[in-house]
């Protein structure tokens, strides 16, 4: 009886395990920019600075020892491909980030501490 509560405990992780290894990953696309690469350059370094001018985004960078314009001089040194992909990135930007990622791992951890208790035999009551 014991090695089948084993057995049934170890297949239950392999199917939970399967279906979680299975979810796609999380893909990028981005549509090419077109045109000469000065227009571009310069909407992109538009779209920095104006992300640099923000307020939560200066006393940021105040924290770490930088002022807005000495991060401005550090983005000037990129090469065109490197800004671009900041000022891509500088919209997914959040100021505490989505929590989505740490709900997940509650529930994950929630299930994992049901499982375990119902393999070692006690009994889990939710009124």
């Amino acid at each position: 009886m014991r090695k089948f509560l084993f057995f049934r405990s170890i297949s239950l992780y392999l199917v939970v395990a399967t279906f979680f290894m299975t979810l796609p990953a999380q893909g990028w696309a981005m549509f090419i920019p077109s045109g000469n690469a000065a227009s571009v350059r310069q909407s992109d370094m538009t779209a920095i600075q104006k992300t640099l001018e923000s307020s939560v985004i200066k006393q940021r960078l105040l924290d770490y020892g930088l002022s807005s314009k000495e991060a401005l001089a550090k983005v000037n040194q990129l090469s065109q491909d490197q800004i671009h992909q900041l000022a891509a990135n500088m919209e997914s930007i959040q100021a505490g980030g989505d929590g989505v990622d740490f709900l997940i791992f509650l529930v994950l951890v929630a299930i994992i501490v049901v499982v375990i208790l119902q393999v070692s035999g006690h009994k889990v009551i939710i009124k």
